[in-house]
């Protein structure tokens, strides 16, 4: 009798961002509600430089997915603009909330405002954390096409491989439509020691407005079987909408065939592109134990 070798099944994660209007926080209420059934791993909540009310954005909603919802949480922290003693609040704030996974971020730098000047890399705010409260999970990002502010890809790993010898423990790539350029970045990490897990982040492009955004960008590469989608559809926004959800499924099964560690899914706040990944490719994923009522 031959026996089965059961392989770990990858994860699967959501991300949403704190809204920044009444309607909006009604709205996410409604988007994550619908989320809560659907067990992800965890939920990630962002966190911007050009909203400096932090403990009214991404805390409280932080709290709200973590201790009303019963989904543990990963709160995103870009430090280019904070103070080490304003970095300490938002730990001991996250702490008492029980929420103990962290995104550790550099964080977007403004034109018009200078950076406070104590965390310059993301890797600083990593060490930082780590030695004030140890019992954290802290997570950072990666770039399979380079960070934009980074020579090349040679250095970029270089500062990722330091990212992770500080205590960061596991990686999130910004999202990308090319998979073999995934599988590239990967090899590469491998050569350079990264040794954590990477969750491959895919967004699924659904509508006109991000179409449009990504066509007058130069960060991420576009495959040709993509371009053919945006060239027939971009004025139909229906089969547009089924086009990218469907090219968004294609990638997610390619990834979990060849033995990602994980999906995580950018929402944009849309539970309906949750939803469907959920219906079509459950059975790929982990299915995690935690409490939900």
């Amino acid at each position: 009798m031959s026996a089965t070798i059961q392989q770990k099944r990858p994860t699967l994660s959501y991300e949403i961002f704190p809204p920044n209007t009444q309607v909006g926080d009604e709205k996410i209420i409604t988007v994550l509600d619908k989320l809560k059934n659907l067990k992800p791993e965890f939920i990630s909540v962002t966190c911007s430089n050009k909203q400096r009310n932090i403990e009214e954005t991404t805390i409280k909603l932080s709290n709200y997915v973590q201790n009303t919802l019963h989904i543990p949480t990963k709160a995103h922290l870009p430090a280019i603009y904070l103070s080490k003693e304003q970095v300490r609040s938002v730990i001991d704030q996250l702490d008492q909330l029980g929420i103990h996974k962290l995104l550790a971020l550099r964080g977007d730098i403004l034109e018009d405002l200078p950076p406070v000047g104590d965390f310059k890399y993301a890797s600083e705010l990593v060490h930082f954390v780590k030695e004030y409260a140890p019992h954290f999970q802290v997570s950072g990002a990666c770039y399979p096409e380079v960070h934009p502010d980074s020579p090349n890809q040679l250095q970029d790993i270089k500062f990722l491989k330091e990212k992770v010898d500080a205590g960061c423990e596991l990686l999130v790539t910004q999202f990308f439509l090319d998979n073999n350029v995934f599988y590239d970045f990967q090899e590469k990490c491998a050569l350079a020691g990264i040794d954590v897990p990477i969750l491959a982040g895919v967004m699924p492009i659904i509508n006109r407005n991000q179409a449009l955004r990504l066509l007058t960008s130069n960060s991420t590469a576009i495959p040709r079987k993509f371009k053919a989608i945006l060239d027939k559809y971009e004025h139909d926004p229906i089969a547009l909408r089924d086009a990218g959800l469907a090219y968004a499924l294609n990638q997610i099964v390619d990834l979990v065939t060849e033995g990602v560690s994980g999906i995580h899914l950018y929402t944009m706040n849309q539970s309906n592109t949750a939803l469907y990944i959920e219906n079509a490719a459950r059975s790929l994923f982990s299915s995690p134990i935690y409490e939900s009522n």
